[in-house]
């Protein structure tokens, strides 16, 4: 691992900005941080500890993932996600919206999801999965000038979350998997998968090349990705954020980045 993780330092020394970053080999158990437990600010990365609460209401039959929301015109704003798009009184189950949110990073449908579950218990939820320092407070797009903080995580903590998830040690091994599955439906790849192999259909029922299970988060000023990389029968988690970095620029790295974490672990594979 030393190897990547000297490419990995290359790569963010000459991008400059400030990192934070934590790398774990599930299969060799070797870990690698810089930076870890600085506070950056989330972006939609907050996503992922708000998907854990409302399976987690779910698991504590408080909600039915089934059940169906409606989406008010009230509700709607703008930035990432299909949802500002749609039709008022249009209702949605409560798992599409936890798709949406992940997947295309709905704005829409977290605020929706925030509504539902409520903000103290998703606040509550990070601090008993670990992420004492990280911070919940506001919604999507609708940051008032008077909050009380802003959405802030470490790479550190979120890399936990993702242990978690990835070893099934958050709410039950049912949820964790069904958590991971829909992280790898990610449609917004242009950051840490960008660089890697096309996926070419192959056999029915043959195992992909490489998976990612992520969740991507970005605003002008702060880029981040987190995930698990499945790549064989080899996995690696990496938790990387970025603040300060030129937005344009910043693709192209966690691109190489990217590359670099493929290419150690299908040569390890």
């Amino acid at each position: 691992m030393k190897v990547l993780t000297e490419k990995i330092e290359a790569i963010t020394t000459h991008a400059g900005g400030t990192w934070g970053i934590v790398l774990e080999d599930l299969d060799t158990k070797e870990t690698w941080k810089m930076n870890e437990h600085a506070l950056i600010y989330a972006a939609s990365v907050i996503k992922l500890p708000i998907m854990i609460a409302v399976f987690h209401a779910s698991h504590h039959d408080e909600i039915t993932l089934s059940d169906k929301v409606m989406l008010k015109r009230e509700a709607i704003v703008g930035g990432a996600g299909v949802l500002q798009h749609m039709t008022p009184g249009t209702q949605f189950t409560i798992y599409d919206l936890v798709t949406l949110m992940i997947i295309q990073s709905d704005n829409t449908a977290t605020n929706m999801l925030i509504d539902l579950i409520g903000a103290k218990k998703i606040q509550q939820i990070m601090v008993d999965i670990g992420m004492e320092k990280s911070k919940f407070f506001h919604k999507m797009m609708t940051v008032s000038v008077d909050r009380v903080g802003a959405n802030e995580i470490s790479a550190f903590e979120v890399y936990s979350l993702l242990r978690k998830l990835v070893t099934g040690q958050i709410i039950s091994i049912h949820a964790c998997e069904q958590m991971i599955l829909i992280m790898k439906k990610q449609q917004i790849n242009h950051t840490l998968p960008s660089q890697l192999p096309e996926q070419h259909e192959g056999l029915i029922g043959e195992l992909k090349r490489w998976e990612i299970a992520h969740k991507t988060g970005y605003i002008p000023g702060f880029r981040h990705d987190v995930g698990i990389f499945y790549v064989g029968k080899r996995k690696l988690i990496a938790s990387i954020l970025s603040m300060g970095l030129d937005d344009i620029k910043s693709l192209e790295q966690f691109g190489n980045i990217g590359l670099e974490i493929y290419r150690y672990l299908e040569n390890e594979s």
